[in-house]
């Protein structure tokens, strides 16, 4: 969401993280599942034989088959490849003997799905992006690995250290589903909020807006100057949710979200909704919208947002990385979190944001070598690798700290910065984890894009989400999630 329509940073898988303290405040659940019978049986076009396990030891945790062909399929999207062959060559020093074979694409299910229907899946998959495939079938299906013995293993730098404990809190609760089991590390940590250049609103004589007052005087007097308030990716509404569902927390408290998520009846017609709707409706109202931006992708979004067209722009940290070729040297990107629309009555602080993990990795069941997939990931979740990833694509990694002695890009700072400030008011909506076509196509296109379009008033957009909503909690085909 892990994201965007292309990298579904639990975007989709989502992503979307950063979760910090998520757990605390009971935004990390565990949803529950009932594990359904294996499909297929795995491997790599010799009838499904897995590779046998090599000779366990101090250097080789994980019992690899230091022979064995390792077979990786990552999601060309925003983060780009490059930090995936860097810990491919790290592997490669640790097995000189195994080949490992890279691909990068960014239509996942539809190039891995007939290999899973085959028996033939990849070792390691970062199942990402706008044609990611469905976690929730994955798991049902019996179809993934549990990556228990990867996070029970020794972590890469201290052999001290299992990897569980050098992960942020939440991320491995993210990849469970029932019991105990953990089927997806998200390996990227993503911040969602409101972005902005401060070069731009400098320009202004502005800060960061910390209430909505604040925020519609900002965006008057940049449309005097021929400046739009906001754009957004018009064609992927559901970029809009990164900054909206943070700011309905805000209002109502962290329990608006639960009841969205769990499919309450009525949970849409809370009164924070309302209020949060409205609030943003308004900035169609008052032309505080970049014209056209009903029809940005998010590339177009980004692209005018940083020629200085508009001032802000809802997005997840990933933007900075994706962005970088049309962002000028003194941007100065940075994130916000949700504006106060009322100091005094909204139920959480300024700086209430949201945080979780993305960019899901997998390793199927039915791999040919999946000791070798579990290996690749501790790798990648050693100081090299994350630092490596976070210079390269200026976010952050699962791994508990790793910063240490780099120079951080301004937006990744910022993120750093905003985490800090939020402390234990981190939420994580996991209403794009659990429903994705709900999310998406319903709330996202039909609802809130319209609303954002001017084409329904809230109250339409609230009535026809509450019904999109309604359908899916009544719907016996799609599996249902609750916070517990």
């Amino acid at each position: 969401m892990g994201s965007t329509p292309e990298h579904g940073r639990r975007p989709e898988y989502g992503r979307r993280d950063l979760i910090k303290r998520a757990a605390a405040i009971g935004l990390i659940s565990v949803p529950a599942m009932s594990a359904l019978s294996a499909c297929a049986s795995g491997g790599d076009g010799d009838g499904g034989k897995q590779v046998d396990k090599g000779k366990k030891s101090e250097k080789n945790p994980l019992a690899v088959n230091e022979k064995a062909a390792l077979d990786v399929v990552i999601f060309d999207g925003g983060f780009g490849q490059q930090y995936a062959k860097d810990a491919e060559a790290e592997y490669r020093k640790a097995f000189p003997d195994a080949q490992v074979k890279h691909s990068a694409t960014q239509e996942i299910q539809t190039q891995l799905q007939p290999r899973f229907n085959g028996g033939t899946p990849p070792d390691l998959i970062d199942n990402s992006g706008a044609k990611q495939m469905d976690m929730g079938t994955l798991v049902g299906k019996n179809q993934l690995t549990d990556l228990t013995a990867l996070l029970d293993a020794p972590s890469y730098d201290d052999p001290a250290k299992k990897v569980r404990d050098t992960l942020r809190p939440g991320v491995v609760e993210m990849g469970q589903f029932e019991g105990k089991e953990t089927w997806i590390l998200y390996y990227a940590y993503t911040v969602y909020g409101v972005w902005y250049s401060k070069t731009n609103l400098q320009k202004l004589d502005a800060q960061y807006p910390e209430t909505w007052d604040e925020m519609l005087k900002v965006c008057e007097a940049a449309k005097k100057k021929g400046v739009a308030g906001w754009t957004y990716a018009g064609k992927y509404p559901y970029y809009v949710p990164f900054s909206l569902y943070p700011f309905i927390a805000k209002i109502g408290g962290v329990e608006v979200l639960r009841r969205i998520d769990n499919l309450e009846p009525n949970a849409w017609k809370d009164p924070a909704v309302k209020a949060a709707f409205e609030a943003y409706y308004e900035l169609y109202k008052k032309g505080y919208i970049l014209q056209g931006s009903p029809g940005l992708t998010h590339i177009d979004s980004q692209t005018a947002w940083n020629q200085g067209k508009a001032l802000f722009l809802p997005n997840g940290s990933w933007v900075e990385n994706e962005a970088k070729k049309t962002t000028p040297q003194d941007f100065r990107m940075a994130v916000g979190a949700p504006s106060s629309l009322d100091k005094n009555s909204d139920k959480m602080p300024f700086g209430t944001i949201w945080a979780s993990g993305g960019e899901p990795f997998i390793v199927p069941k039915n791999a040919r070598n999946p000791q070798g997939g579990m290996e690749l990931l501790r790798v990648m979740l050693g100081k090299k690798s994350s630092q490596n990833f976070i210079k390269s694509v200026s976010s952050l990694t699962s791994l508990n700290g790793g910063t240490e002695g780099l120079t951080l890009p301004s937006g990744l700072a910022s993120s750093q910065q905003v985490l800090e400030a939020a402390g234990k008011n981190v939420v994580n909506p996991r209403l794009q984890d659990w429903y994705v076509a709900l999310q998406k196509e319903k709330i996202g296109v039909a609802a809130i894009g319209e609303m954002m379009a001017g084409r329904l008033t809230p109250d339409e957009a609230i009535t026809k989400i509450q019904r999109f909503a309604d359908e899916t909690a009544k719907d016996d085909s799609v599996k249902k999630y609750k916070h517990k």
